[in-house]
């Protein structure tokens, strides 16, 4: 089973990926490969998440060549100045040992960066052919339009906290309207749709799980990614066929009725969300 790709008109993304933010050393390693043999074929990772060398050696292990892998990774906020995000890109594609990604993000904005600089060597790095595509991650509706205006760099992803407690329309709308792919972090609200009476009555009705409605959910909106994060085997199986459920219109507006402004990642260097 793999899942269903999105095409947009700067990315073919499948819309399952793994997350890995947490996974470290051979957890990494082994889930990772465990994944790639299930059927998965885009791992998310980060310069921050410090596993990149066990990301990379799981790709090896798979057996698969490295351009069947859709392959995401972050440069951290601390390195946006331009010879720095160049120095950490170069970095992250040595530990991952590739010499591109397929995606490369700013993972975080800083206050009082330099926008139109950042985005400059972010988009030397999918000229000079170390990425395939460039985007952002974590950016407010604000800052997103105003990366997007500038017109430097061709970004074709937004990555943000993105699950049934959390739809952020002005961004998503931004997505559609200028092709860009949304992908969704924290698609399962940290697991706590397993708790949720709502979530269970419809896992229950399709013989699924809390945690597959949820992703099925995000599967029903337009240009959605979503990028859970298991390293069991179980679970990235039941991940992965999430994509195959279809929620009726009862289930939609069961879901629509939740609370769609639970912030679960908010850090002290987060932007103003509503910027």
């Amino acid at each position: 089973m793999t899942a269903p790709i999105l095409e947009t008109p700067r990315l073919r993304i499948p819309r399952i990926g793994l997350g890995t933010w947490q996974l470290r050393g051979a957890e990494a390693t082994k889930a990772v490969e465990g994944a790639i043999g299930l059927g998965y074929r885009h791992i998310d990772t980060a310069a921050m998440y410090g596993n990149e060398e066990a990301v990379g050696a799981g790709i090896r292990a798979s057996g698969l060549r490295r351009e069947e892998i859709f392959l995401t990774t972050k440069v951290w906020w601390t390195e946006l100045a331009p010879d720095a995000l160049r120095a950490s890109a170069e970095a992250s594609l040595e530990r991952l040992g590739t010499p591109h990604a397929d995606l490369i993000l700013i993972h975080w904005p800083a206050r009082g960066m330099n926008l139109a600089a950042s985005l400059g060597a972010l988009a030397k790095l999918q000229a000079d052919g170390l990425t395939r595509a460039v985007g952002v991650s974590n950016f407010p509706p604000g800052l997103l339009k105003q990366a997007l205006d500038l017109g430097i760099a061709p970004i074709a992803a937004l990555q943000v906290e993105c699950h049934v407690y959390l739809w952020q329309e002005p961004l998503a709308a931004l997505c559609r309207q200028h092709g860009l792919a949304m992908t969704a972090y924290s698609p399962i609200a940290k697991a706590q749709v397993n708790d949720d009476p709502a979530m269970r009555r419809i896992a229950a009705k399709h013989g699924a799980t809390p945690v597959q409605v949820a992703l099925a959910w995000l599967m029903a909106q337009d240009n959605l990614v979503a990028i859970p994060k298991s390293g069991r085997p179980q679970g990235q199986r039941e991940n992965l066929a999430a994509a195959a459920l279809r929620l009726d219109a009862d289930d939609m507006a069961a879901i629509a009725a939740l609370p769609k402004d639970r912030r679960l990642v908010n850090p002290d260097f987060a932007p103003d969300w509503a910027g």
